[in-house]
């Protein structure tokens, strides 16, 4: 694949980077990426992406756009109130970036449909806000060995890992089953500082734009912690666990099921 001349110009500020150069722009624009939410995650997360140059990027939310998600979720704008956020998304991200074709998916994620929607991507990016689907995420890529870039957002904090299946641990390794009901508040519930939301999605797009090149060190078994109020960064190692219920040696978890029942709250993004 030979790069235009528009798109020498539109990626030349990484194009001179040793790292990357027309090899790693290539991949970049071959790759296709799913991201689970649009929401204050899903947003700076996406728009890395496409501004980066991701050939294709799926993008999966059922919620429509609330005045209430501007403070932080950066892909919709007061004149996409009330539309779907995959719509408000797909026009975001092509005007800023004709090249990347977006495909919108305006469903609830399920054990029954997730499967068939990972299977045409090369990764998986989980901006969800709630349990019930970071766990119905992270166990269908473990089963289907699909890389899977995770973060976490929550007031004032944030935390960003990379799953590689059969290379290191998965969410539930650190996490092994969904807490009790009422146990951890939503963002909607504790409130979010909109920044956290910024700086936890680019991290998450700046891990899939490093494993897409295959340069750098990707956050696997280790867990980035993000303090606002400090300014910090911390790295905790998690080693991968032999009984986890999923990737583990004897794992107990074989097919997927909904968490709502356990979780007790409804899916949406942050």
């Amino acid at each position: 694949m030979q790069l235009r001349d528009d798109q020498i110009e539109r990626y030349s500020r990484q194009l001179i980077l040793p790292k990357v150069g027309g090899k790693g722009q290539r991949k970049l624009l071959a790759a296709k990426v799913l991201v689970i939410g649009a929401g204050g995650l899903g947003s700076p997360c996406a728009l890395y992406l496409a501004a980066a140059g991701v050939g294709r990027i799926g993008i999966v939310d059922s919620d429509r756009v609330e005045l209430n998600n501007l403070q932080r979720q950066i892909l919709h704008s007061t004149t996409t109130v009330g539309r779907s956020k995959v719509e408000s998304a797909r026009l975001r991200m092509n005007d800023l970036n004709g090249d990347v074709e977006v495909v919108p998916y305006e469903i609830r994620l399920t054990s029954e449909n997730i499967l068939n929607l990972i299977k045409d991507y090369d990764l998986v990016i989980d901006g969800s806000d709630n349990f019930p689907t970071r766990y119905l995420v992270n166990d269908a890529c473990v089963m289907t060995s699909k890389p899977l870039f995770h973060g976490g957002i929550l007031k004032f904090d944030g935390q960003v890992m990379t799953i590689l299946p059969a290379e290191g641990p998965c969410y539930r390794c650190l996490f092994p089953a969904p807490p009790p009901p009422g146990s951890v508040p939503s963002c909607q519930q504790a409130g979010i500082l909109g920044a956290v939301a910024g700086v936890i999605g680019t991290m998450q797009a700046n891990e899939v734009i490093k494993y897409i090149m295959g340069i750098g060190n990707l956050l696997v078994g280790r867990i980035m912690i993000f303090d606002a109020l400090n300014s910090s960064f911390r790295q905790v190692k998690i080693p991968r666990n032999a009984d986890c219920p999923v990737c583990g040696d004897r794992p107990t978890i074989t097919e997927l099921i909904d968490y709502e029942l356990f979780c007790s709250i409804a899916e949406g993004t942050q």
